[in-house]
């Protein structure tokens, strides 16, 4: 979404607002998903501001980043949905956060693309992996900045 022109996503407007059919076709059953980037600042600040209050990740809930991120998203000017009619009009039910991985996440990745392979999970190399991958914020290093994206080429060169 974040790569869509801005205004071009209000095309499909009419499949999703409260429309009984469309060229005699109901859409009042069906669900689209749209993937996007933008947000992800929101994300990350609240992420960050739950580490550094001494709590989990798994406690971020839906309601602590729902709002920030439609209002956010429907304001930047980079994002697919600004001004959306989509947003305006109430049509998106939920913004679902892919919250950033932490260390131990992306050594789960390692050891799930080992499986994959066929390969026996040898921990030395899980951590190798893992402690070559690059984390932010720069001082705590908390959460991998690709997440686990190019763990299968660092696998490679193991």
């Amino acid at each position: 979404m974040d790569k869509l022109h801005p205004g071009l996503i209000d095309a499909i407007k009419p499949f999703l607002d409260y429309y009984e059919q469309v060229d005699g076709v109901s859409y009042r059953k069906a669900v689209f998903i749209f993937l996007s980037n933008a947000g992800g600042d929101l994300i990350t600040k609240t992420a960050l501001e739950f580490w550094r209050a001494g709590r989990r990740r798994e406690d971020i809930q839906l309601k602590d980043l729902e709002h920030a991120l439609s209002v956010g998203v429907f304001n930047n000017k980079h994002s697919g949905l600004w001004r959306s009619g989509l947003i305006d009009k109430s049509l998106i039910d939920y913004f679902i956060p892919f919250l950033p991985l932490e260390y131990t996440h992306v050594k789960m990745c390692v050891r799930a693309e080992m499986k994959a392979r066929g390969s026996a999970i040898d921990e030395d190399v899980v951590t190798r992996v893992a402690e070559e991958m690059t984390f932010y914020p720069k001082g705590e290093k908390i959460y991998s900045d690709r997440g686990c994206k190019t763990v299968q080429s660092r696998l490679d060169f193991q």
